[in-house]
This record gives C-alpha cells, sequence and structure tokens, in this order.
C-alpha cells in the first residue's frame, strides 16, 4: 500500500502542499493558517496514516530526533532495564531509541557505531565492548554527543555513567567476612572488561585486608561463549574440585544463574553448604528458595545521568559541567548468606 503524501493530504484538504507541511511542521500560526484549516489537515493526516519522511525531517532541521544505544546483550536483565529506562528518558525530551547490540564483539560493536554514525543519530550511548576505542574515538573526533555506560575507557575523553563497582563488591565480601566465611570463591567472566575486573580486584583487596590469603584455585573464570549447560557443568566441577569453600561471590547475575543450577546440581544446600553473593540483582533471586543476597544497581539514576549528559552535549548551552559519575549500589540482605 502506497504511503500517503503531503500532495495527497493537500487534495484531500483543498489547499496547497505548502499550507500541509507548515501545518504538520507546527508552524500554522506563522503561516496565517486558521484554526479550522490546521485542524481539518491534522485529522486528514491522521486518519490516513501520514507519517512524515525522516530523513528528509533529518536534512531539513539538522536532527533526526533518534538516539542509538549500542549494549552487551539486550537478553541480558540488567541491559534491559537499562534500555527500557533509557527509552522512558529520551521519551522525555523528545527522542527515540534505536537499540543494538555487541555481544562482546569488537568488530560488530565497531560495525554498530558506523551504521548509527551512517543513520544521522542525534547522541551515542554506548556500553563498549574491549576493542571499541577506535571508534569512539573517532565520533568524539567528530564532535558527537557521546557517554559511555557501565564501563569506560581511561585513555579516551568521553562522559560516563556507571556503578561504584569497588565499593558495591568490597560491601559483598565485607559481609561474607562478618559472618565467618574464610574459604571465598571468586566466580566470574574471562572476558577483559573493566567492571567484572574492578570487581574481582575488590575481592582480592578486601581479603588482604583481612589477612586472608588470595588462593588463586578459588578464582575461576568462566568463558564467555559457553552455553548455559556448558557454564553450569563447568562452574559444578569449579566447586566439585575446591570442596573447601564455604561461599562464592559471582561478579554478575548470569553467571550466579548458572551457578544455582550447578549448586542445585551437586545437591548442595544454600547456606548451609554453601553461601552466595551476586553483584547486580535479578527478580529471580527474590524468588529462588532461599532468596539470594546481591548488589543491586541504580539502573533509574543510571538512565536519568546518562541522558542529563547526552542532552547537555547537544543542546550545546555552553555551559561547562562535570561529565563523569560513579553511582552508589545497594546491598540487599537474603537468606542466602
Amino acid at each position: 500500500m502506497k504511503e500517503i503524501s503531503i500532495k495527497d493530504i493537500a487534495k484531500l484538504a483543498g489547499v496547497a502542499p505548502s499550507t500541509v507541511s507548515l501545518v504538520l511542521n507546527d508552524k500554522a500560526k506563522q503561516g496565517r493558517i486558521s484554526d479550522a484549516v490546521a485542524e481539518k489537515i491534522r485529522i486528514l493526516a491522521r486518519e490516513n496514516g501520514y507519517k512524515p519522511n525522516q530523513v528528509a525531517v533529518s536534512l531539513r532541521t539538522g536532527s533526526s530526533k533518534i538516539l542509538g544505544l549500542i549494549i552487551e546483550d539486550i537478553s541480558n536483565a540488567f541491559f534491559a532495564s537499562i534500555a527500557k529506562a533509557i527509552e522512558d528518558e529520551a521519551e522525555k525530551y523528545g527522542y527515540r531509541v534505536l537499540y543494538c547490540s555487541t555481544e562482546n564483539n569488537t568488530v560488530r560493536g565497531n560495525e554498530l557505531v558506523n551504521l548509527l554514525f551512517q543513520r544521522q543519530v542525534d547522541g551515542y550511548l554506548i556500553s563498549p565492548t574491549a576493542g571499541m576505542e577506535n571508534g569512539i574515538s573517532d565520533l568524539l573526533k567528530a564532535k558527537q554527543p557521546v557517554v559511555l555506560i557501565d564501563r569506560y575507557f581511561p585513555t579516551l575523553p568521553a562522559p560516563y555513567v556507571l556503578s561504584d563497582n569497588i565499593a558495591g563488591a568490597s560491601e559483598a565480601l565485607e559481609y561474607f567476612i562478618a559472618k565467618g566465611h574464610r574459604n571465598i570463591g571468586l566466580i566470574t567472566s574471562d572476558f577483559p572488561l573493566m567492571h567484572p575486573q574492578q570487581r574481582e580486584s575488590a575481592y582480592t583487596q578486601t581479603l588482604i585486608k583481612h589477612n586472608i590469603p588470595v588462593n588463586p584455585s578459588f578464582i575461576y573464570k568462566v568463558p564467555y561463549t559457553a552455553l548455559h549447560h556448558e557454564a553450569t557443568q563447568l562452574i559444578a566441577d569449579f566447586i566439585k574440585s575446591n570442596a573447601e569453600l564455604d561461599a562464592i561471590f559471582f561478579t554478575t547475575n548470569y553467571l550466579c544463574i548458572h551457578g544455582l543450577g550447578s549448586i542445585n546440581q551437586l545437591g548442595m544446600k544454600i547456606p548451609d553448604d554453601i553461601a552466595v553473593i551476586c553483584f547486580d540483582d535479578h527478580d529471580l533471586f527474590k524468588l529462588y528458595k532461599p532468596a539470594i543476597t546481591a548488589v543491586k544497581q541504580n539502573v533509574q539514576e543510571i538512565a536519568e545521568t546518562a541522558m542529563q549528559f547526552l542532552m547537555h552535549q547537544i543542546t550545546g548551552n555552553g555551559e561547562k559541567i562535570e561529565m563523569t559519575k560513579v553511582i552508589a549500589t545497594e546491598f540487599i540482605i537474603r537468606d542466602s548468606v
């Protein structure tokens, strides 16, 4: 079915195409068009499903009113929540959002940056994977509005918003130790990303602070590419080979979900046989028996701050503000320790 055009609406309304254009671009008053004619045009446009050509609008106004959001994985609960919160915030500013997932693939990530650049989006919200420095650097050189989410590159002068990974993970480890646990395992990913590395660093430093030896065999890095059943078995094997473990800290929720399957597979009970804390909460953790203690990230504040930083760049009002923010986490105590 052919899309209706401005000329088609003009014919139906019995007016010139320029009159329709003025009305649909909210310039009826400037064009001295009567309220009755303007309302007739709007009704005809609505009833006939008129949709403006976004490319033409972008060329005319210099703004697409579209933002590009590049995240790790839209199926991940944390990133799905971030995406929804950013979409809601963007709508308040009159913007729509295009979603893309890198799957932590460097080539894919840089291709997505190029794709959004060609699409002429007005700004970029990016949760970068390793190796995306050049693509993001090119955006900065081109004076494109950019905000990094959840992680950043120390070598790039890009605005960023992320959770306080070190303080959040340290609080979790302190809780384990306060509860009498000394043989604490760490399960993280083998992918070289900032946030799991910071959480691992907090694990190591907290143990050292309490004069607890850091046992390398208690640290396991699950291959990022491992499928669910593979990761579950690998974690089960790790737990079996370290029978003295009395607690495990998971650096992200999807690994903890695998780990809960592993613990169940081994016939172990939480927290009697092994205590569990996860960095990054999940709805499942509230429903699981026993409920899982977790470090919760403030998704709403991350989204709001990222949008504020981005809109400050887009509006270009000249005022200089600090555009880096590390957001406090919340430690949620449940029944798994």
